[in-house]
């Protein structure tokens, strides 16, 4: 079986493509070793970005390090799980509120954060917990992982997707955040009212579950004794964390705070973990490091991916072709084009699922093409995050997921049988999100 094409084999393939069309298109500048100084120049131009970037990675690395998130979600589960002593709680259903509150905190934790890759650690601690509230492993993956990424699509403060994304289109960071707030809220209650019907048609006919055979490993497990307990310096690291979110929001919103600034912040988030974790100056050196380095590919391809921008800059094609497209879009109306748009951003993400690389190839062009339209580009961005969230969920393309599918001991094949009407769900949902935001202010909300 071939593999697919790397990102940056892609990206490099659309620079070429874009070269050739310079001297393809009449009255264009020709381009050739031009190519290969489109990287350095993309550096350039994006170098706040860039640096935000690997600043966010180096920073994230020092509090995965601390374990504090995972220990505060499994102190959460227990306390939770204690409910069931209480007569109020079982007559109201201490199941169901476990459900609720443990996708209500993921999914704020894909909004904020941007959690994606590390809900696979908690599939082994929460698949058998789904199991012995008497769910299926499917139950379980949608409590961690679909509610991780219901957030991550109507993320409000997400720093890999909005703030990249705000970023390109030259807009202030996390702005708009008000109506985004208010697409997470919905897609969030809609993906609880999903999940809950599901787990209930579970627990009443255990075997009408598509996993019930399979689910016969996880039976055999307890989840008693596999979360790790919390101490005072992780507490310490989630106060941390909470503080830096309440300051992020009120730099940007108050104090008209930019890259530099929430650079910084997420620095001192970093250096202070480490220091609270006990770590030497060494350590955390190394620790940043690391991070950066993990974290590289994403700058990377912002760099490489804004390089097609400047090649269809300095051949004298970008313009033309941004015109052809308002031609092309003329008298069809600001919500049919931005219906198109995030049909097209969907589309792209069944083959390219890393947001960084949607984003670098794509906001430099729809932002300029959103102006010439009357659409605003809160609204493009809009468009990107959901055409960027949705297809995350079912596309065999997306490492999280098949790795998440992996632990859980889910076939793809069977996990698409239960998704792909609640994604669609979702898409439709996110039109009709999307085309309110228009109506509520063709400016930009």
């Amino acid at each position: 079986m071939k593999r697919f094409p790397d990102t940056y084999v892609i990206i490099s393939a659309l620079i070429l493509l874009c070269a050739v069309c310079t001297w393809a298109v009449p009255g264009a500048v020709p381009q050739t070793w031009q190519i290969f100084t489109a990287l350095y120049e993309g550096f350039v131009r994006q170098a706040g970005i860039i640096v935000f970037i690997l600043i966010i990675g180096g920073s994230f690395a020092l509090v995965n390090e601390s374990k504090a998130i995972e220990a505060g979600i499994a102190a959460f589960l227990r306390a939770s799980r204690k409910l069931e002593r209480h007569a109020f709680f079982r007559r109201l259903g201490v199941s169901n509120i476990v459900l609720v509150l443990t996708m209500l905190l993921f999914s704020a934790f894909g909004a904020i954060f941007g959690m994606s890759e590390e809900t696979i650690a908690f599939i082994v601690v929460l698949v058998p917990l789904a199991i012995a509230m008497g769910y299926d492993s499917i139950t379980g993956v949608c409590m961690v992982y679909l509610a991780a990424h219901v957030g991550f699509a109507g993320a409000f403060l997400n720093p890999f997707t909005i703030g990249i994304a705000q970023g390109m289109a030259e807009l202030p960071p996390f702005s708009g955040m008000g109506y985004r707030i208010i697409c997470w809220i919905i897609l969030t209650v809609v993906m609880m009212a999903f999940v809950l019907r599901y787990a209930a048609k579970v627990k009443c006919s255990p075997a009408s579950s598509p996993m019930f055979e399979e689910d016969a490993h996880w039976r055999a497990l307890s989840p008693d004794g596999d979360f790790p307990r919390i101490n005072g310096r992780q507490i310490a690291v989630l106060c941390l964390l909470g503080l830096s979110i309440v300051m992020l929001v009120v730099g940007v919103v108050v104090f008209e705070w930019y890259l530099p600034e929430l650079s910084a912040l997420f620095l001192v988030l970093g250096l202070a973990t480490g220091l609270i974790m006990g770590l030497g100056a060494n350590d955390v050196s190394r620790k940043f490091i690391a991070g950066t380095k993990d974290i590289l590919s994403a700058a990377m391809v912002v760099g490489l991916a804004t390089g097609i921008v400047i090649i269809l800059e300095n051949g004298k094609v970008l313009d033309p072709m941004l015109n052809s497209l308002g031609n092309a879009f003329n008298g069809s109306g600001p919500d049919v084009s931005l219906s198109l748009m995030y049909g097209l951003q969907t589309l792209i993400n069944l083959a390219i699922p890393s947001a960084t690389a949607k984003a670098a190839i794509t906001i430099p062009i729809m932002a300029p093409f959103s102006d010439l339209i009357g659409v605003s580009r809160q609204s493009m961005v809009l468009a990107f995050q959901f055409g960027d969230g949705f297809t995350n969920m079912i596309t065999p393309t997306s490492g999280t997921l098949i790795a998440v599918l992996g632990m859980a001991r889910i076939p793809f094949a069977k996990w698409v049988k239960f998704i792909w009407r609640f994604v669609l769900l979702l898409i439709a949902l996110g039109l009709i999100l999307l085309l309110c935001s228009l109506w509520l202010s063709p400016a930009g909300y």
